[in-house]
């Protein structure tokens, strides 16, 4: 049976999201408002909100789960060569935090491929607006000659990341602004990024699925743990992150 809560209700845990042959497979809960102090209780417990226009708020956690291991990151021949090439032009540039009210309304309103609407509803936009002030969401973004033409924004909690939502109004732009993304969370020890949902591109890249429960095992080890030492304690962008992928 789903659960209804208010915005004073605690959030239920994610393994009692709805099961595999019910009509909606990992759906937790329902009801209540999208809200900072709402998202970091959700968020910590696996679940995160998807809902469209005209429905409640939805909370999920999907089980398996979509992620995406740093070390597994899969940068093919071509995404090299276009992140060299990148990297090496006057004007292009990667930048963490400068737009973020820009990236998250492009992720919002740019048409995608087989989907009608969006879910980022402007209660989701608000919420995660406010949650970037108080430090705990990001963007990476990619610039071209002083234009926004790619990115992605993530929440950030410990060694735990969060992808939430990409866009791109030129070839490869939120690859190169993911391939920035994994680059940092190497620097910092964050080992895994979350996808929430399998699609074939992340697949492309590298995010495989693991079960619920060993997603929230992980989520155990690694929300409170402290980034490593010798990186950067916040998400600015660093060119040196790149060493790695030999770039």
């Amino acid at each position: 049976m789903l659960t209804w809560i208010e915005d004073t209700s605690p959030m239920p845990p994610a393994t009692q999201a709805l099961g595999p042959d019910s009509d909606a497979p990992g759906l937790v809960a329902a009801g209540g408002r999208v809200t900072p102090q709402r998202l970091e209780e959700a968020y910590r417990l696996g679940i995160f909100p998807w809902y469209g226009p005209g429905q409640p708020v939805l909370w999920w956690s999907p089980d398996p789960r979509m992620v995406l291991p740093v070390a597994e990151f899969r940068l093919s021949h071509s995404l090299r060569k276009t992140l060299r090439r990148f990297l090496r032009t006057p004007g292009c540039e990667l930048r963490f935090d400068s737009d973020f009210r820009s990236v998250i309304q492009a992720c919002a309103h740019t048409p995608r491929a087989g989907q009608d609407g969006t879910w980022i509803v402007p209660s989701v936009m608000a919420a995660y607006a406010e949650w970037h002030e108080a430090g705990r969401v990001h963007s990476a973004e990619t610039w071209v000659d002083g234009e926004l033409v790619g990115g992605l924004y993530f929440v950030a909690i410990g060694r735990m990341c969060f992808g939430e939502s990409m866009f791109a109004h030129r070839t490869d732009a939120s690859k190169i602004a993911l391939a920035a993304l994994v680059a940092a969370c190497r620097a910092r020890g964050v080992p895994l990024v979350d996808c929430q949902q399998n699609t074939g591109h992340l697949a492309s890249l590298g995010a495989r699925e693991i079960s619920r429960d060993a997603f929230l095992v992980h989520l155990a080890a690694t929300l409170d743990a402290p980034l490593d030492t010798t990186a950067p304690q916040n998400w600015s962008y660093d060119d040196s992150a790149w060493d790695w992928l030999g770039l």
